[in-house]
């Protein structure tokens, strides 16, 4: 049991430490060019990857190697690859795969945050598999959307392009409606000039700016948290014995229990 602990804390120093100088390479790199904004994202990426520790180590609470993993490569992923090197722009699918990981990463937090409670014995509710399940996923779909709330204030209020845009061919309103009824019209967008220039020849549509996204983002952080309710109620159900499960879901350690409640 000890060598596996001690194979496991090597593992993830090693994730941990390789990652975290790729990070500093490219902190490098971005200073010599000059682009103070991805330097930032830099440092702020170092920053989060110390996070896992603080909740170890202050918190006492366990995570499981696999999590911790899959929570350094998200953190990754998401600055380095996703904002520093376009990975968002130049792979489509790049934000798509976040936001499901995010949906359910979030889920196993928010199940891990209730699963800790309901097992202390100094609270005297007991919440069954299906409501664990539910918080998580309710819990994750807040976070998703909270996120969303951010990106639109930052592209409202700084002029960023966090909810990226689609090119859109066709309307549907019914604002086209000449007798004011309530019936769609479909209006295929067969020509579009933009200050001089031809969109359709170009771009082939008009822009949505963000909706789709924000749509998008949800809907697939709606299939994340969901993936991870369905395995949290079994992991609940049978009382943690879920191989699979378990490896998802942070546990508080004996050891700082017994300590907190002494002290």
């Amino acid at each position: 049991m000890l060598k596996h602990l001690t194979r496991n804390k090597r593992r993830r120093l090693t994730i941990r430490g390789t990652l975290s100088a790729l990070v500093v390479a490219t902190a490098v790199r971005q200073t010599i060019v000059g682009n103070y904004e991805n330097l930032f994202l830099c440092v702020l990426t170092l920053v989060l990857f110390c996070v896992p520790m603080f909740i170890d180590r202050r918190l006492g609470i366990d995570l499981p190697p696999a999590l911790e993993t899959i929570i350094y490569c998200f953190i990754f992923s998401a600055e380095i690859l996703g904002e520093v090197n376009s990975y968002y722009t130049r792979i489509p699918s790049w934000d798509t795969m976040l936001h499901t990981l995010n949906g359910f990463l979030m889920a196993a937090i928010g199940f891990a945050l209730v699963d800790i409670f309901n097992r202390s014995e100094k609270f005297t509710f007991k919440l069954s598999p299906l409501f664990l399940a539910v918080v998580a996923f309710c819990f994750s779909m807040t976070v998703g959307v909270l996120w969303e709330f951010f990106e639109f204030f930052m592209d409202t209020r700084f002029a960023t392009d966090m909810q990226k845009d689609w090119i859109v061919h066709t309307i549907h309103s019914v604002m086209f409606q000449p007798d004011g009824l309530n019936i769609v019209v479909h209006k295929p967008i067969e020509s579009l000039v933009v200050n001089g220039e031809d969109w359709i020849a170009k771009y082939g549509g008009y822009i949505d700016i963000g909706l789709i996204d924000t749509m998008k983002d949800l809907i697939v952080n709606f299939i994340g948290a969901v993936t991870f309710s369905v395995i949290g109620f079994f992991y609940a159900k049978k009382r943690g014995q879920g191989r699979f499960a378990s490896a998802f879901i942070p546990r508080v350690r004996e050891t700082f229990s017994r300590h907190k409640d002494k002290s």
